[in-house]
């Protein structure tokens, strides 16, 4: 069961980190770019520490507040979560 849910967080995390670096990178293109809706979904489903870290390595959505203070706070809540299933 742990194991599981290890290999489900590494792959959450991983997924949002690639979306947020290739979101940045169409950004800069002016290409289609990933939506909104989709990186916080993937947030809120274990991805936020991901998310978090690609706004650190890529400068992306560090303007935007919602992304700024929300992401953080998920993974708050995504730890307290764990430590409540511990």
């Amino acid at each position: 069961m742990w194991l599981f849910l290890v290999l489900y967080l590494i792959i959450v995390n991983l997924l949002l980190f690639s979306w947020m670096g290739i979101d940045k990178r169409r950004a800069r293109a002016h290409a289609w770019r990933i939506s909104e809706k989709r990186l916080w979904i993937t947030a809120v489903i274990g991805g936020a520490i991901g998310g978090w870290i690609a706004m650190q390595v890529f400068r992306h959505k560090t303007k935007h507040t919602a992304f700024v203070f929300g992401f953080p706070c998920l993974i708050a809540m995504h730890v307290l979560l764990v430590l409540y299933l511990l």
